[in-house]
């Protein structure tokens, strides 16, 4: 099954994040996403030509984030948005940040289509 037809699963404390080579395999199905912070964050940059195309952009993917209950790091102005993934409770990354990567990639492939 593909990323992005996959559902967020609850995620509880405790649980250690996926280690270096972990967060790399999972990786290969993100590939505009890049690894950061020793593999503890999934960092994409965004462009768009207005404000308004990178504010339709954060709301759409805001959307997606409260139906799964993972929320990312966003920042964003006139032509661009950068979005910032990691697992808050386990203080890294989970499957589910790779999971929300894949439904933010085709949410921004349907703007620019």
């Amino acid at each position: 099954m593909e990323l992005s037809e996959k559902t967020c699963t609850p995620c509880q404390g405790g649980m250690p994040p996926l280690d270096p080579a972990q967060a790399a395999s999972l990786a290969t199905h993100a590939p505009d996403w890049q690894l950061a912070e020793g593999s503890k964050r999934l960092v994409r940059g965004f462009k768009f030509k207005t404000f308004r195309d990178a504010l339709a952009f954060v709301d759409g993917i805001s959307a997606i984030a409260e139906s799964e209950g993972h929320h990312p790091d966003i920042s964003f102005g006139w032509g661009y948005a950068t979005v910032t993934l990691y697992t808050h409770k386990i203080g890294g990354l989970h499957e589910n940040d790779f999971i929300m990567a894949a439904k933010f990639d085709r949410v921004y492939a349907s703007q620019a289509g």
